[in-house]
């Protein structure tokens, strides 16, 4: 189990997982070590770093005293002092940390850190599902460190992270495809009102749920057109071979297992690889149905241009009961609202304007808008933002619309910022 913990309550015997510089800033050539002398520790006290995560289950813990204040009199005996930290971003959750302790965030104030997340997650994914393809075990240790970082940026503000991870291009969709099923499962674990534990299970299990296509040669998995019925069967073997490759990892739950396994399984019966049916499906693996769907029918393919998110939630709305869990997809609804961010929606003024934030606690149909397009005039308009939810505002939506439609080129700037 990893434990985030300030640099000065390091201590000799402690399993060290990762610390908080670059690789390239670090004194020792692992990236995780047993610190076994005061050496060790002075060098790492050098570095100026924030922060640490060890892994108690290879080393020592934090002793009862230095959860009190107290500093350790081993630590006092065999460690320099600690020098100054240098300045640094908002700390990071740590690792353990009540999740709902992020403070709230606009979507603004959250879209550049979200964007940071994104690119190390990508990378992370990257590195991590090369290595199952090697043959060699995932790091449950690093991916819930990944994990965290996509649970802090979900909790300040769950429609900039989700958002942004649906903007992935082809080439990155099978790693991004992973760090957005986490997030989405996280956001609705905690629309469940799920614990900390089970929203962490949650993140790690949409992670890893498609771990298994490293096990598809790249010829299929990156294939642009249509598949055969064999490839489409070397394709079908995914859940089973991720399950192999997670069942060679330590400290993986059980959560993640099952959700790797089963998230192709449907409500009649009628999905892969085993055909269970309605209860059978694990709460955790019907949630990760719906967003696996979800985030791939929003996503560009090499075989298709994704639906927009409306349109993606109106024809998963058809699959309830039949493929998805009817209760669950109500719930993620209100996760990611009926016009979820980027949605280019009309308005009853004739206006044409993007879905830039969610409101928590005000309707789903009125999110606040920035409108840009005159349908009556067919020409752009100066900018402006439009909370529908404000007292007097006498604009509504009446649908959503597609902007090939009405010649429109790259409206996602009006909500990403310019």
């Amino acid at each position: 189990m990893l434990k985030q913990i300030e640099p000065d309550e390091l201590i000799v015997g402690m399993y060290v997982a990762r610390l908080g510089c670059s690789w390239l800033a670090s004194p020792f050539w692992k990236k995780s070590f047993l610190v076994e002398s005061a050496e060790e520790l002075a060098k790492i006290r050098e570095c100026r770093i924030d922060e640490v995560w060890i892994d108690i289950s290879k080393g020592r813990d934090l002793p009862a005293p230095a959860r009190s204040g107290t500093v350790p009199a081993e630590t006092v005996a065999t460690a320099p002092a600690a020098t100054t930290p240098a300045p640094s971003c908002p700390a990071r959750p740590r690792v353990g940390a009540p999740l709902l302790a992020q403070a709230p965030a606009s979507i603004r104030t959250e879209m550049g850190r979200a964007g940071k997340t994104l690119d190390s997650g990508k990378s992370a994914v990257r590195s991590m599902f090369g290595e199952a393809r090697m043959g060699r075990a995932v790091e449950v240790g690093e991916a819930m460190l990944l994990v965290e970082d996509i649970a802090g940026s979900v909790m300040r503000n769950a429609n900039a992270l989700i958002s942004l991870a649906r903007l992935k291009t082809i080439d990155d969709y099978t790693y991004m495809h992973s760090v957005a099923v986490c997030a989405l499962m996280i956001a609705l674990a905690r629309e469940l009102k799920l614990d900390d534990d089970q929203v962490r299970e949650a993140g790690l299990a949409g992670l890893l749920h498609d771990v298994g296509k490293m096990a598809i040669p790249l010829e299929i998995l990156n294939k642009p057109g249509r598949l055969t019925e064999g490839e489409f069967d070397v394709v079908r073997a995914h859940p089973a071979e991720g399950f192999r490759m997670l069942q060679a990892s330590t400290d993986i739950g059980d959560a993640a297992l099952d959700v790797c396994m089963h998230h192709h399984e449907k409500m009649d019966g009628s999905g892969y690889p085993q055909g269970l049916k309605g209860e059978q499906i694990s709460l955790f693996a019907r949630m990760g149905a719906i967003c696996d769907i979800y985030d791939a029918v929003t996503s560009n393919r090499p075989y298709k241009k994704g639906w927009c998110p409306t349109e993606s939630l109106r024809k998963m709305a058809e699959w309830r009961g039949n493929h998805l869990d009817a209760d669950l997809f109500m719930a993620f609804v209100k996760c990611v609202g009926i016009y979820p961010v980027g949605t280019l929606v009309r308005l009853r003024s004739g206006r044409l304007g993007v879905v830039c934030e969610l409101t928590e606690g005000k309707p789903l149909t009125q999110p606040r808008l920035r409108v840009f397009f005159s349908t009556k005039s067919a020409t752009y308009i100066a900018p402006e933002w439009l909370d529908l939810a404000a007292p007097g505002c006498q604009d509504a939506i009446v649908g959503h619309e597609d902007a090939a439609a009405w010649k429109l080129v790259d409206i996602d700037r009006y909500w990403m910022g310019e």
